[in-house]
């Protein structure tokens, strides 16, 4: 099995589309245009980017960004070994060797300037330095770089920079429509559309939350996580309490909020 075979995504990830985000993303792809992605956590971002590696029949590299990364964490570094010292590509790089889609999830906890390093495989250029190699990598024909981030948490010292955000296509997610949703969840956690429907509907009691209370409204990977619980014999108030309320708050005036809410659903 050849490197770029290694990082193949073997199985079909479920993702129901809610518009024309897969054409869309498909074009993109055919002119290898760099890809963000926008929306609140857990709405089904790096599902998608899953599962457009799958249907592309590309190798996929994630990364999850976070503040103590550096460059080199990126794009390699020299390592001691018994030899002396060898080089090791960094996740970039390989993705750029091998013609990869490199996925950077959550850029915006990366450092400003450990993103200056991905600037040029962005415009025409296409390639990476390895300024520490003194090689200069040409990025492979079917190499591609997406990003995604939530906007919610934008702040003066976590943003994305305009020299890097206009170098990007970008699409806009957010949470499904309700009967979408509940089909998301029927499907992802075998239980029935029923139940889904409701915890739905707990879930959107929450989301009205946001900016009330709450920084961030009940995300669809939090509701699929009830109804799995539901599926192992908890209780549906229980288990909307253990995945849908208790880890986004602990604002006890949330939570009891919350809690009706649940109760209002569930009886």
């Amino acid at each position: 099995m050849s490197n770029a075979e290694a990082y193949k995504v073997r199985r079909e990830p479920f993702y129901q589309p809610q518009g024309n985000e897969v054409a869309l993303y498909e074009a993109a792809y055919a002119a290898r245009l760099p890809v963000m992605l926008k929306g609140p956590t857990g709405c089904g971002k790096s599902r998608f980017v899953e599962y457009m590696a799958w249907k592309l029949g590309k190798p996929l590299i994630s990364v999850a960004c976070n503040e103590d990364m550096t460059a080199s964490d990126l794009v390699g570094r020299f390592l001691l070994d018994a030899n002396g010292t060898r080089w090791q590509d960094g996740p970039l790089t390989l993705a750029a060797r091998l013609g990869a889609i490199c996925y950077l999830d959550e850029i915006v906890e990366a450092r400003q300037d450990t993103l200056v390093v991905i600037h040029p495989l962005t415009d025409h250029r296409r390639n990476l330095p390895l300024d520490k190699k003194g090689e200069l990598v040409e990025a492979h024909p079917d190499f591609q770089l997406v990003i995604s981030y939530n906007p919610g948490y934008q702040s003066l010292m976590k943003d994305l920079k305009q020299s890097t955000k206009q170098r990007f296509s970008a699409f806009q997610f957010d949470y499904p429509d309700a009967a979408l949703e509940a089909g998301i969840v029927a499907t992802e956690a075998a239980v029935d559309r029923e139940m889904a429907a409701r915890l739905v509907e707990v879930a959107h009691a929450g989301r009205r939350l946001k900016g009330h209370g709450l920084d961030e409204g009940i995300s669809t990977r939090l509701i699929v996580y009830a109804a799995t619980l539901i599926g192992h014999g908890v209780s549906p108030v229980d288990a909307c309490r253990m995945a849908m309320v208790r880890p986004i708050t602990d604002d006890a005036d949330v939570i009891d909020t919350l809690d009706h809410a649940i109760t209002a659903v569930f009886g």
